[in-house]
């Protein structure tokens, strides 16, 4: 594979550029695909727009992008059950009674309640950070909009209760993923490994605290700031040039007439979908598990299993067996006829073509660079003045800038996974701390970057605006990321 040098840098930055300044993420996304094809091409404008066209048609030859963006288009379905059916009504119902009685003392006190209940909701849904994210932003958006709270608010805490806790609680496809690395770089307790790794996490541990700083103190700042006193003064959700990253139509269904209002109607279906998360995983990863572990016991195969799974299947399974177990759920209630229940899952799937369409550029923005070798581009660059004591720090800001240019935290890890953990055990530096920067870098880029799927994800599941919750978000994710990189320094010089 041809190496582009300093021209690899090109893509990913000006769909970052144009992204921000422009606010279409969809054009900044096609722009900085077809410069990278264009590039690769020699030069060759005609060339590199056939090889764009190609390239964005090979993103379904993988079939994890396949099942990832079919499940992105399958959970609209899921939306729309959920508040067509009562539940997302009923559960509103649930909450309130559950603040009921901080309303007539101090409705602030109202609004710190529901913002740590979508924060430990985000964090408990740790089998999968997608998950974790839909769920947080339909569970909670109606609840946070009765109470003004910005949907750029809704948004930050969807998207950093979900990754940071998904990799500190490693027992879903995060994990598996991580262990095959670790795995791939000759440690023979990958697990175990990957615990202790997580164990300083920095980036990751003070992303969740400071989600729970921010709410128990009422301390926002910034971008921030300003949509919250929006939100509460004004009754102003969203700027008034927003454009929510979700379609209208999933975001005012009214409840069918003469259907009760209950919670379960939503928490039943969200229940399987979680559930069969980790089930599928194992399944998935069970032949590894029997070939591999043949002489543990069914619980330790299971669990063995779970590290070896397919998480794209698993999320994909995990969709389609709560929208058909939700139509036959709801069927029994005697809510909905079969054509209702086809035609809303058809109209939650035409309300997130635009997610779907989102998340396909996103792959090809990751596979242009992936050709032109962005990331080992920039981490070869920086190898050259690494020293011992300086090792997790720059893995760990390298690793932020790779994530962040690709919008990719797994890709990160394959990539800086690969590359420090040889160096750092050459070099004899800290190996455990060299992996968590690399991990929390990942995730540190992801969360600052406008074309993270799971940042993507995040604006999709809050309806905010993708950009407003990218500005945000931004100053909290540096201050953490600052926060991490001293330490990361301090420890260097310490372990070294």
């Amino acid at each position: 594979m041809e190496s582009f040098g300093a021209w690899s840098l090109l893509p990913p930055l000006l769909a970052i550029v144009l992204a921000i300044k422009t606010k279409q993420v969809y054009v900044a996304l096609l722009l900085g695909i077809w410069i990278g094809w264009v590039i690769v091409a020699g030069g060759n404008i005609l060339q590199g727009t056939f090889d764009t066209i190609e390239a964005l048609v090979m993103v379904f030859d993988s079939p994890g992008n396949t099942r990832t963006i079919m499940f992105c288009a399958l959970v609209g379905g899921l939306i729309v059950f959920m508040q067509r059916s009562g539940g997302v009504a009923g559960f509103i119902q649930v909450v309130n009674g559950w603040t009921q009685k901080y309303e007539e003392e101090d409705s602030s006190k109202n609004r710190i309640m529901v913002q740590l209940l979508a924060s430990v909701t985000g964090i408990l849904v740790f089998v999968e950070s997608s998950i974790s994210v839909l769920t947080v932003g339909t569970l909670y958006r109606p609840i946070f909009d009765k109470m003004k709270i910005s949907r750029e608010k809704l948004a930050y805490i969807a998207d950093s209760s979900s990754a940071p806790a998904c990799i500190l609680i490693p027992l879903n496809a995060w994990g598996a993923f991580i262990m095959g690395l670790l795995a791939a770089q000759g440690f023979a307790d990958p697990f175990q490994t990957m615990i202790k790794a997580a164990m300083v996490n920095f980036y990751a541990i003070f992303a969740l605290l400071m989600v729970f700083v921010l709410i128990l103190t009422q301390w926002d700042f910034g971008p921030m700031k300003r949509a919250e006193k929006r939100a509460r003064e004004e009754g102003k959700l969203m700027n008034d040039d927003a454009i929510p990253m979700i379609s209208d139509e999933l975001t005012d269904i009214e409840v069918k007439n003469g259907i009760p209002i209950r919670a379960r109607n939503m928490v039943v279906p969200i229940a399987v979908m979680v559930l069969m998360m980790p089930v599928m995983l194992a399944v998935t990863g069970w032949e590894s598990a029997v070939l591999e572990r043949p002489d543990q016991s069914f619980l330790g195969k299971f669990f063995f299993a779970i590290g070896r799974g397919s998480g794209s299947t698993a999320v994909l399974t995990a969709v389609v067996a709560s929208l058909l177990f939700s139509m036959l759920f709801y069927k029994i209630q005697k809510l909905f006829n079969l054509g209702e229940l086809v035609d809303m899952t058809m109209k939650g799937i035409s309300g997130l073509i635009p997610l779907a369409l989102l998340m396909l550029l996103a792959f090809g923005i990751s596979d242009i660079c992936r050709e032109m070798e962005t990331g080992p581009y920039v981490a070869g660059l920086a190898s050259e003045f690494f020293s011992p004591a300086l090792i997790p720090a720059l893995v760990f800001v390298i690793s932020a800038f790779i994530a962040f240019s690709t919008g990719t935290s797994w890709g990160t890890f394959a990539i800086m996974i690969a590359i420090s953990v040889p160096m750092a055990q050459t070099m004899e530096a800290p190996v455990i701390l060299t992996i968590s920067a690399a991990l929390g870098g990942g995730i540190f880029g992801d969360h600052c970057s406008p074309i993270s799927d799971t940042t993507i994800l995040s604006s999709m599941a809050s309806a905010s605006d993708h950009i407003d919750h990218v500005r945000t978000q931004l100053p909290y994710a540096l201050l953490v990321g600052l926060i991490s990189t001293v330490l990361y320094l301090i420890l260097g010089y310490v372990y070294a």
